[in-house]
């Protein structure tokens, strides 16, 4: 067999076609593949498995892993979520430097666009509650 051939028989597809997963008994990227890879009627993923999508993708843009999921929701288009990453990390941690991102996603889960929002210190309160 070529290494061509070799390369594709290593890929799996994602239902949506977009993105290219490889097999290698890694539990995430094969939830993602076939009938059951968190989708719902009409293809749209769970909410659940957008905000694994949304961290996923956006740890891939930004270089940094996302702390948290703040927020999670659909939108007629697909889902929107608020992930919070860690931007500058300082000692004590309270003065540590976090980001909150707006993410948009599709229905199948794939990112469309991000926006960071909000430059924050951990220890710091939202003066909008």
């Amino acid at each position: 067999m070529a290494a061509d051939e070799e390369d594709k028989a290593e890929r799996v597809r994602r239902p949506s076609g977009k993105r290219v997963a490889r097999q290698s008994g890694d539990a995430e990227a094969d939830s993602r593949v076939g009938d059951a890879g968190g989708k719902r009627a009409k293809g749209r993923v769970t909410a659940a498995h957008a905000m694994r999508y949304a961290v996923e993708q956006l740890q891939e843009l930004l270089g940094r892993a996302p702390e948290s999921v703040s927020t999670v929701k659909p939108t007629g288009e697909g889902w929107e979520a608020a992930v919070e990453v860690l931007e500058l990390e300082r000692v004590p941690s309270t003065t540590s430097v976090l980001a909150s991102y707006r993410v948009t996603l599709d229905e199948e889960g794939e990112l469309v666009s991000y926006e960071r929002v909000r430059r924050y210190t951990r220890g710091q309160i939202d003066p909008r509650m």
